[in-house]
């Protein structure tokens, strides 16, 4: 007897991914907030960024990001991001990071109707924690965050073995945090988004 065909499981589509501003999308290293203060180098965006974004914007995956810094100050660290990405800040008196509000605030924000299927990706502990208490998926980025702290230049200054250190500390803080997954910048981010779709095909949740 011929065999029946089988028809072959489809990944289900992210709904909204969130990124977190400095230290994620511009601002490698997350020194605005250490310094106080804006430079050229820190409104660059991050290894990977413009590619991650244009890729997400090719899906129709509505994306957001979000920042602790006043609103002035960040909206000059986002000067060269596409104008399409949404900026979502929530005042950071009412329920700080990492309270889940503001992941929520920016998933309203995007006329998101569901949780499932969205997804945080940042360098930021604390407000990776804010989107493990939403119940989204988290993705930790352990060079270009503040864990690591060091500005893209000083970053390749170092040696092999160096880097290999403080990548391997801020990996192991983040999965500390419970983050689904971790990667080094924003050039990773496809393969992993794909990984997280083949994780809820399999009936994973976050």
């Amino acid at each position: 007897m011929p065999r029946a065909e089988t028809t072959p499981l489809i990944a289900p589509s992210l709904t909204a991914v969130l990124f977190g501003l400095s230290g994620c999308l511009v601002d490698f290293g997350a020194r605005t907030r250490q310094a106080g203060t804006l430079t050229a180098e820190h409104a660059e965006v991050t290894l990977g960024a413009l590619d991650s974004l244009s890729s997400l914007q090719r899906q129709r995956i509505p994306c957001a990001w979000l920042d602790e810094l006043p609103p002035a100050l960040s909206h000059s660290l986002a000067a060269a991001l596409p104008e399409w990405i949404k900026p979502s800040q929530h005042l950071a008196t009412i329920n700080p990071w990492p309270a889940p509000n503001a992941c929520w605030q920016a998933l309203m924000a995007l006329n998101v109707e569901r949780l499932d299927g969205c997804v945080l990706v940042s360098g930021e502990p604390r407000l990776l924690q804010s989107g493990l208490n939403a119940g989204l998926w988290t993705i930790g980025l352990a060079s270009c965050g503040s864990l690591c702290g060091l500005a893209l230049s000083e970053w390749q200054a170092l040696s092999q073995k160096e880097r290999e250190h403080l990548r391997a500390r801020a990996t192991m803080q983040l999965f500390g945090l419970g983050v689904h997954s971790v990667i080094d910048h924003l050039g990773e981010l496809d393969t992993c988004l794909a990984d997280i779709s083949l994780r809820r095909l399999k009936g994973e949740k976050p």
